[in-house]
């Protein structure tokens, strides 16, 4: 090496390092490289490791809990057109409505719980940076990040995203077919109140 310029080169005393050539001579100076040259080794689990949880099904169907307590209230009375005022506060003191809004919180709270038990059994049992228990903030997206994370890292696991994706899927027209009836009332309602002469 007598003609090459000052620099960092492969040391060769231990190859993984750099090694500093002053241009005469190898110097003390050492540094790890800037990157590997070998590929990082793919994120697998163990063979055969289980990637099914009890909570991870409870964590599917638990975003829909608080809507169920909304098809307790007295939906028409809350729109009733000749008493505005009564049926707007037959809404906010409805046990229906009022149970929704303790109830959504509370769920949320055990959605996170739920989330960061399952994340622990997934790493109990070697699944290697399973999705993180954190994005049971956002609810839904733990469930489907969880199923992407598990299928890549076991090769199973994809079907509580597509059961989460088909029951929001079946909600949404569900809610929609609801306020379209309660549009329909609503509107009868007020065709009755007031005709059109």
């Amino acid at each position: 090496m007598t003609n090459a310029s000052p620099g960092w080169y492969t040391d060769p005393e231990q190859p993984n390092q750099y090694r500093w050539w002053d241009g005469a001579a190898w110097t003390e100076h050492r540094t790890a490289p800037a990157y590997s040259m070998t590929p990082a080794a793919p994120l697998k689990a163990p063979e055969g490791t289980n990637w099914n949880t009890v909570w991870i099904w409870i964590l599917v169907a638990l975003p829909f809990l608080p809507s169920l307590s909304l098809l307790t209230v007295n939906w028409q009375l809350a729109f009733d057109i000749g008493r505005p005022v009564t049926g707007a506060l037959s809404l906010l003191t409805s046990p229906g409505y009022l149970a929704t809004l303790i109830i959504g919180p509370i769920s949320l709270g055990i959605f996170v719980w739920l989330s960061y038990l399952d994340w622990k059994i997934l790493n109990d049992r070697g699944v290697p940076r399973p999705f993180h228990w954190a994005w049971g903030f956002l609810s839904v997206v733990y469930t489907i990040g969880r199923s992407v994370v598990v299928r890549r890292r076991t090769g199973k696991g994809i079907s509580p995203m597509w059961v989460t994706i088909v029951l929001y899927v079946v909600y949404t027209i569900a809610m929609i077919a609801f306020l379209i009836s309660i549009m329909t009332s609503t509107f009868s309602s007020i065709l009755s109140t007031y005709p059109i002469r």
